[in-house]
């Protein structure tokens, strides 16, 4: 089961964005992609928790960047054309990591 969880909980992080990427801006999809990959950098605030991994703990709330605050900054980029892809990228981010709480 958590060889499921793993694949799923990757394969949302780097295979589903790049499939969103090109069903929705095939002019520039990679481009689209590698933002959408760089977004993982929200991930950086694991590294002040102690465990920095403990795949018991469910990010979502728990980790600065993953805050509810932070969900609601996200959104907030939804509406400006400049941070929109970004936007995308976080809160998609944001949804497999609280896709992956589910198997907790």
């Amino acid at each position: 089961m958590e060889t499921l969880r793993f694949i799923t909980h990757y394969g949302m992080h780097f295979v589903v964005p790049g499939i969103i990427a090109y069903l929705f801006f095939k002019n520039n999809w990679e481009k689209v992609w590698l933002v959408f990959i760089l977004t993982m950098l929200i991930d950086l605030d694991h590294l002040i928790a102690n465990p920095i991994f403990d795949a018991t703990r469910c990010s979502i709330n728990y980790h600065p960047l993953h805050s509810y605050y932070a969900i609601l900054l996200y959104v907030g980029l939804l509406f400006f054309p400049k941070t929109r892809i970004i936007a995308i990228g976080l809160l998609f981010h944001i949804i497999t990591d609280a896709a992956d709480c589910l198997w907790i």
